[in-house]
């Protein structure tokens, strides 16, 4: 079934703006038809989701285009395998993810702690 770029923006809450430049970016495939108009597989649901994930991560466009073959789309095609370079580029990413995740945890503390002593004055 195909998906026009409105109903997928709709159904992803993305905009089209951002679809349009996921399409330029080699992260997403449309199909025209007669009159012009963008339309997508209805796989596309699943890819944009996919995209939003990744980019929530903080990885970047083009880093995200070399992880979308890697990953199994919901079709259960296959996945193509990770270069040992796209491995060691994900893997700087988990970690710097993962150091992200320890500064939040130490603000929570320090916040923690100062509303705990502003509770008792």
């Amino acid at each position: 079934m195909a998906v026009k770029i409105g109903e997928l923006a709709r159904r992803t809450a993305v905009s089209e703006r951002s679809l349009r430049y996921y399409e330029e970016q080699g992260l997403l495939v449309s199909e025209r038809t007669a009159g012009g108009h963008r339309v997508y597989a209805e796989a596309a649901v699943a890819r944009v989701i996919r995209i939003q994930e990744l980019l929530a991560a903080g990885l970047g466009t083009a880093l995200i285009a070399q992880v979308l073959p890697c990953m199994r789309d919901d079709d259960g095609g296959p996945a193509a395998d990770a270069s040992p370079r796209l491995v060691a580029m994900l893997a700087a990413e988990r970690a710097r993810i993962d150091r992200m995740m320890a500064d939040l945890a130490r603000s929570r503390e320090v916040l923690d702690d100062v509303i705990a002593t502003a509770s008792h004055g």
